[in-house]
């Protein structure tokens, strides 16, 4: 299994760099995971649109799904348009952005489904319900032995052990540092939250992903390291890890 970062930063992109988006590939299936903002341009440098084979939200904020869009007209108005896409998004998460263009425009383009326990592709995945202001799935991606588990975005919740139980890339929002803002705290992650999470989940890995627009990467890897003495990275555009 290979993961390939095209963007980490939370909320919008920051110059330069893209919102959360992910390409998962095993034996040539790849899964597009998190569509967010300027994720696309970064996605058709490693592949065409209409060899992406599926996609998976989260959950419905546009820095999760907003270029969705862009992907599905590309695949849509090329000059031999493929099959319907599988996507899979919690209910409604995705209503917002399949309406910016009339529904004749993107007809066949997609096949939209609920996320949910089951397979994709070579892929085995399991859906958790994790706490956030929209409902957000946690994601866990099993094949040839491999596992990448995926936060989405969430605030604290026992879930989070079992979802990263023995991962191999635990990629985890960590939108703060240190402490999450008292409105936020139930919704949002810190980064020594991710590290704490990992500590207990066993990983080999863990990846911090969300980071606030402008935040350098250093406070967030120290932050998680004081909880967690394995391999750290930041979700950086270009991040490619062989599973």
């Amino acid at each position: 299994m290979r993961l390939t970062v095209l963007g980490g930063c939370g909320a919008w992109p920051a110059a330069g760099e893209a919102c959360s988006g992910y390409l998962v590939e095993h034996e040539g299936f790849r899964v597009l995971v998190d569509p967010g903002y300027a994720t696309l341009p970064r996605l058709l440098e490693i592949v065409p649109a209409e060899q992406i084979d599926a996609v998976l939200v989260s959950h419905g904020h546009p820095d999760h799904c907003a270029d969705l869009n862009p992907l599905l007209r590309a695949r849509a108005l090329g000059d031999r348009p493929p099959a319907a896409l599988p996507v899979y998004a919690p209910p409604g998460a995705l209503d917002a952005v399949l309406a910016l263009d009339k529904a004749r425009m993107l007809a066949g383009s997609f096949r939209l489904n609920e996320v949910a326990d089951g397979e994709v592709g070579p892929f085995r995945l399991r859906v958790f319900d994790l706490p956030h202001h929209v409902p957000n799935s946690g994601l866990r991606l099993s094949a040839g032995g491999a596992t990448l588990a995926y936060t989405g975005d969430t605030g604290p919740s026992p879930k989070l052990a079992e979802l990263a139980a023995g991962a191999d890339v635990y990629l985890a929002e960590a939108t703060y540092p240190e402490t999450v803002p008292e409105e936020d705290a139930p919704y949002l992650s810190s980064a020594r939250q991710a590290g704490t999470v990992a500590a207990t989940a066993g990983v080999a890995h863990l990846v911090l992903t969300h980071l606030w627009p402008g935040h350098t990467d250093r406070p967030a890897l120290e932050a998680a390291g004081a909880e967690f003495v394995g391999k750290v990275s930041v979700a950086r555009a270009g991040l490619v890890l062989d599973l």
